[in-house]
């Protein structure tokens, strides 16, 4: 069971660990599926991380249910929902094949991590390109997708200079993670290649793009279909 941490008033944290680690992110998302399948009355947001989950809820709904304070009602209410959760159990998730065009002008740090991995660039595409990566959480900035499942070849520490502005669609490795950049941020990830997908559009519903708990595979694509893309992208 998770350690409870109040965050406010009305916002409490619920930790399983402190690492990254594939298994404990499933235990968190499939708390979150659970809590959201029982639809508790009075939750505004549920917000999974790596390790933890962060719960909103209207103070006002849990102080009026019994004589107990409303973290002790969200308490009650919640202990049996997680006790009867596995991460094991199926849980409805998607996969998407998001394009990107490695290296050039949209990956310029592609040739330094090829060559301190002792890759060609060829087999760093393939490598970077074969797993099923899954959005651990969304943060740094919205819409901002942190993906488990990075080959161990390809794991490095951040960049020693980092950049003032990356451009929106970048798509960077960082230490054990992946992830793509939301829109035209700061960053020290390495650049391998950009997407012409737009994540986040605050006009859009739902805003971001990719949600936790997705499937995520990365496909090659050229500068040419690329562009094309990018021009046909409303």
């Amino acid at each position: 069971m998770p350690q409870w941490e109040t965050m406010g008033e009305s916002a409490v944290l619920l930790r399983w660990g402190q690492t990254l680690d594939a298994a404990l992110n499933a235990t968190v998302h499939a708390a979150a599926h659970a809590l959201r399948r029982a639809a508790l009355p009075g939750i505004e947001d549920i917000a999974p991380a790596y390790a933890s989950l962060l719960l909103r809820f209207d103070l006002d709904v849990w102080s009026a249910r019994g004589t107990r304070d409303a973290f002790g009602a969200l308490h009650e209410a919640v202990d049996p929902l997680l006790a009867a959760t596995s991460a094991s159990a199926t849980l409805p998730s998607r996969e998407l094949c998001v394009p990107v065009c490695y290296g050039g002008e949209h990956g310029p740090d592609l040739a330094e991590v090829a060559r301190r991995a002792k890759l060609s660039q060829q087999a760093l595409i393939a490598l970077h390109c074969a797993p099923l990566y899954r959005v651990a959480m969304l943060g740094f900035a919205p819409g901002f997708p942190y993906l488990l499942g990075l080959d161990a070849a390809l794991q490095m520490p951040r960049r020693a200079q980092p950049r003032v502005s990356v451009p929106a669609g970048s798509v960077a490795i960082g230490g054990a993670q992946t992830g793509i950049y939301p829109g035209a941020l700061p960053g020290g990830w390495h650049l391998l290649g950009r997407t012409p997908w737009r994540l986040f559009d605050a006009a859009r519903e739902p805003a971001c793009l990719l949600q936790p708990g997705d499937g995520v595979r990365f496909t090659s694509i050229s500068a040419e279909e690329f562009s094309a893309s990018a021009r046909d992208r409303p």
